[in-house]
């Protein structure tokens, strides 16, 4: 059965690059209402966004999503990789800004918040996208791809120049609850040359050394230093399956990404839509319902970090 909050959810932040304080509410929502984002500072006009892979609009840095009006929400792909891995399929985030709240750069303190009030169950099947065939995008020194599979399994593989970060590389199958364990709290991360360009651009301006790994070639500066050896191809795992969720179901497929970014994962999307053959919207039985992101998720398994 589809599912959704027990209870709203609130938070509040800075946004990672606006530098604005954001607060937010995650409210339950009923069967078919899917995911949407509503701004709560438009008082005029359409302040509703769908959180759907075709109203993603290009740009380098974080997932932005834009409705017929012009409205948008951006840095969405922590909260969306936090109900994929939930298992929600149902929700309404009011925000009252353009950004989500960075909070500690992962999605640990969404998930956290999730599985504390529960999950309730609701009277619709859940709906997931099969994957028929393999279909691929690349750009330069990237590429994605997604592939026939009976679950979601993602694989990634990043090589940094900088000796903090290297060559990683990782593949999970994302059934039982895998996210929560394996990956909610890896948090984002950046060079701290790439920092300084970028604040000199304007951005990052809600980045901290508390809210994000930052290296400096073979020096961690973030206090603490890594959550897991991998952090970082942990964390562009955790984007890929926010991104991921944008499709608007579950996705039964292995995703694979080599030096890839959230731009070529919505490209992938846009792809796998436009190849009718390549993809069908299937009823999950009870067997292929028990293997989606979320299922089998427990509080105490992030306890240690959240």
């Amino acid at each position: 059965m589809q599912t959704t909050l027990k209870s709203e959810l609130r938070f509040e932040g800075l946004g990672l690059h606006s530098g604005r304080l954001a607060r937010m509410t995650i409210r339950p929502a009923s069967a078919e209402h899917g995911i949407w984002f509503r701004r709560s500072d438009i008082l005029v006009g359409d302040a509703l966004v769908p959180a759907r892979w075709d109203a993603v609009e290009p740009t380098a840095l974080c997932t932005r999503l834009r409705n017929r009006a012009g409205v948008t929400v951006s840095t969405v792909e922590h909260v969306m990789a936090a109900l994929a891995g939930t298992g929600i399929q149902n929700a309404l985030i009011e925000i009252d800004g353009p950004e989500v709240p960075i909070l500690d750069g992962s999605s640990a303190p969404f998930v956290q918040a999730i599985l504390s009030r529960g999950v309730r169950r609701l009277h619709a099947p859940v709906r997931a996208f099969e994957v028929l065939r393999e279909v691929r995008v690349e750009t330069g020194a990237g590429w994605a791809m997604l592939s026939p599979d009976d679950r979601l399994r993602i694989a990634f593989e990043i090589d940094f120049e900088d000796a903090a970060i290297g060559a990683q590389a990782l593949s999970l199958d994302m059934s039982n609850g895998t996210f929560v364990r394996e990956l909610c709290d890896s948090r984002t991360f950046c060079r701290q040359a790439d920092v300084d360009a970028m604040r000199e651009q304007g951005l990052a301006l809600g980045g901290t050394l508390e809210n994000a790994v930052v290296v400096d070639g073979a020096r961690v500066l973030s206090p603490g230093g890594l959550r897991h050896a991998d952090e970082p191809v942990r964390h562009k795992m955790l984007d890929a399956l926010g991104d991921l969720a944008l499709a608007g179901a579950p996705i039964l497929g292995r995703y694979t990404g080599h030096r890839a970014g959230h731009a070529m994962t919505n490209a992938l999307l846009h792809r796998l839509f436009a190849e009718t053959d390549a993809v069908r919207l299937v009823a999950c039985d009870a067997d292929t319902a028990a293997r989606l992101p979320g299922v089998g998720a427990a509080l105490a398994e992030i306890s240690a970090v959240a």
